[in-house]
């Protein structure tokens, strides 16, 4: 046996040596089975046929307990400032200001293995899990805005698809034909900080409207009142049952057929090619919402708790569940699945294989909306108390029991100065 020949088997064996202890220290990432906190999705249900594949890789299992939304939030909360049984938690971007200043949840950054390319999910959704310049969960669902339309209806009426809010508001008048069961919108009426506030705050936010200057609230003001005017003008155009109606009236009625267009939350474009839901199938494109509305950028992910993960070793564990759990090879299972609502990545959203099943044109829209997708909600802890109050206000103001806009704005101003003042007692 030559010299050279047996440095190349020295060498081969250092190698093998190598990557097999290097496989060692990648299975002894966790110590104990990973505990999460969850309500139910899909994508976290397919885990679980996969569960060898993340004991490979890190050397332990994971357990998911699912509750409700509001149970999920309540036992969240408790468990994060308390006995910490959980190593994950489930979040949305209403409790991630609570947790992250609270210390519940770390930093995600640190411990997300970068060849996971956290870099990758959609732009929007990086945005809402983003809070104080810091990355605190990562996505399994969420988005940001589209105008959905029935093409078919404004061909008929020669209407091109609005660009601005003012040719969507023109183009909802002119296309409202309630003798045939057709409106020209759908609006979302129901009081709550994720009903009517949300569908609001677009409107808001685009006529330059700000909720906070400093700890000085600054929302009653021109852009408010100017945005509560078109929202309150559309309603006249807007289906039956929506103005005390939420996410399902809305989406409902037009996947029912009855609506020309609506800007809502991008799960409805996969509800809208699903033809258990939809009647309108064929017939509706995407587009971003016109200008200047913002999107209404949300999110929900999974975070790294504190109580439970006490060493550096025990984060990274969550960690390295957090990064495969939102894979791109996970991503790419869902998108096999049919799962539309869980996918948040760019390089699945753009994948052939997503045209394939959902087709380019919304691939396109999703990535364009990605782009003007924005935090329109005051991203504090007191943010529910304060959207919901406004909630109530703004029902009152659609359904005609209030009609003094800058006063209902005045209320919610005076509401909003006595929790900065609780806040600093």
């Amino acid at each position: 046996m030559s010299t050279r020949t047996t440095r190349r088997i020295t060498a081969g064996t250092m190698l093998l040596a190598a990557l097999a202890t290097w496989g060692q220290a990648q299975a002894q990432v966790c110590k104990e089975d990973v505990r999460v906190l969850s309500q139910p999705r899909d994508g976290l249900t397919l885990l679980e046929k996969y569960k060898d594949e993340f004991k490979s890789l890190s050397g332990a299992s994971f357990s998911i307990d699912n509750l409700n939304e509001n149970d999920r939030r309540t036992k969240t909360r408790a468990d994060a400032s308390t006995v910490g049984k959980y190593n994950v938690y489930y979040v949305d971007e209403a409790n991630v200001p609570l947790f992250a200043q609270s210390k519940w949840i770390a930093p995600l950054a640190k411990y997300y293995p970068a060849d996971y390319d956290y870099a990758d999910f959609d732009p929007g959704r990086q945005k809402v899990a983003t809070f104080g310049g810091e990355a605190w969960f990562a996505p399994l669902t969420g988005g940001g805005d589209l105008l959905v339309y029935r093409k078919d209806l404004l061909e008929k009426a020669g209407i091109k698809p609005p660009a601005t809010l003012e040719e969507f508001v023109a183009a909802a008048k002119k296309l409202n034909d309630p003798a045939n069961g057709i409106y020209g919108v759908a609006l979302r009426g129901q009081r709550g900080s994720g009903a009517n506030v949300w569908r609001w705050m677009p409107f808001f936010r685009g006529n330059g409207g700000q909720w906070f200057d400093g700890d000085k609230p600054v929302f009653n003001s021109p852009a408010a009142v100017k945005a509560t005017q078109t929202y309150l003008e559309l309603f006249k155009y807007s289906a039956p049952g929506t103005k005390t109606g939420g996410w399902d009236e809305s989406t409902g009625a037009f996947l029912a057929g009855k609506v020309a267009m609506l800007i809502e939350s991008t799960p409805l474009a996969g509800n809208a090619l699903d033809p258990k839901m939809s009647t309108v199938i064929g017939k509706v494109a995407y587009l971003p919402p016109p200008s200047p509305l913002t999107g209404g950028g949300y999110g929900h992910g999974l975070a790294i708790g504190t109580k439970a993960n006490k060493t550096e070793e025990a984060k990274k564990c969550a960690g390295l569940f957090i990064a495969w759990a939102t894979s791109k090879k996970n991503e790419q299972r869902r998108l096999a699945e049919g799962q539309f609502g869980e996918l948040n990545r760019t390089s699945v959203l753009g994948s052939p294989e997503f045209a394939k099943r959902y087709g380019a044109d919304l691939g396109k829209a999703l990535a364009d909306t990605g782009k003007l997708t924005a935090v329109n909600f005051w991203q504090d802890a007191a943010w529910p108390d304060l959207g919901d109050r406004w909630g109530i206000i703004l029902e009152e103001l659609i359904t005609g029991s209030r009609s003094d806009i800058k006063g209902g704005l005045d209320e919610l101003d005076a509401y909003a100065r006595q929790l900065i003042a609780r806040r600093k007692k």
